[in-house]
């Protein structure tokens, strides 16, 4: 054991882990193994945030950490890549978000992009974890209509929000524009038709072209109009589904259309 003080072998004695003189488990202290992640996670779970994400579709292998937690914990395994891969290997939902706001989307290879995409457990996954690191990755286009084609509704809703990254965030020039155009097409004829999750995010897909894509604003509206309102099933929770030509004259109102994000993670 290093030599310590008697402030550190109180400290010691109270479970606080050393190596090499270094405090392991201090807050903000860098954690290097899945073990002392799970173990954070564990201590910021609670029943009440386990209850209320269990009310939205969260499966049961979960502590219940709350989206701000989950940051702080994010800052001390910040790059450490490695650690991210495994964590969402762990099926925990706590850690597969925390792995999807760590993890670097350009750094991964479409097998692994695509095998998060098929072990997604719940819609916080499928819709915001994995498209906040896919949309990162040059193959981001191409996988995110492979996932758009998907029978599976959370695959199919996976693709809708990694193809509405990409329009948050590239400059219109690099968007296939005529693309675009067609996947519009497709949610104005298909979207009452398909699962609870795709036509949430395809609902979504045609918010973010208006708000966006400046060329391509008209033609959502058009079709924002068009679909009217949308209806999920929210399960047992008060959530809803924003109404499309609302939310896109929202951001024109508050002077954000247009301007593009540096990234989706969340």
């Amino acid at each position: 054991m290093p030599r310590l003080g008697l402030h550190d072998i109180d400290l010691w004695l109270s479970g606080v882990e050393y190596n090499g003189g270094v405090q392991l488990n201090a807050p903000g202290a860098p954690m290097k193994t899945v073990k002392q992640v799970m173990s954070a996670l564990e201590k910021k779970g609670s029943a009440q945030t386990r209850k209320t994400f269990a009310r939205h579709g969260a499966p049961e292998n979960m502590f219940g950490v709350k989206i701000a937690d989950l940051k702080v914990i994010a800052k001390q395994i910040k790059g450490n890549q490695a650690l991210a891969m495994e964590l969402y290997e762990t099926g925990n939902s706590d850690a597969m978000y925390l792995a999807g706001i760590v993890a670097d989307g350009k750094a991964m290879s479409k097998k692994e992009l695509n095998d998060w995409c098929r072990t997604a457990n719940w819609h916080m996954i499928a819709e915001y974890s994995l498209p906040g690191v896919a949309h990162e990755n040059p193959h981001a286009r191409t996988l995110a209509l492979k996932w758009i084609r998907s029978k599976k509704d959370h695959i199919a809703a996976a693709g809708w929000n990694t193809y509405s990254g990409l329009v948050a965030t590239k400059p219109d020039a690099e968007l296939d524009l005529e693309e675009i155009k067609m996947l519009l097409e497709q949610i104005a004829a298909s979207i009452h038709e398909c699962g609870e999750r795709g036509k949430y995010t395809m609902n979504g897909f045609v918010i973010s072209v208006g708000g966006y894509v400046k060329p391509l604003s008209a033609k959502a509206k058009s079709v924002a109009k068009k679909i009217g309102k949308v209806s999920v099933e929210m399960g047992e929770t008060a959530c809803k589904v924003p109404l499309a030509t609302d939310y896109i004259a929202k951001m024109e109102n508050a002077g954000r259309v247009y301007k593009k994000r540096k990234t989706i993670k969340c």
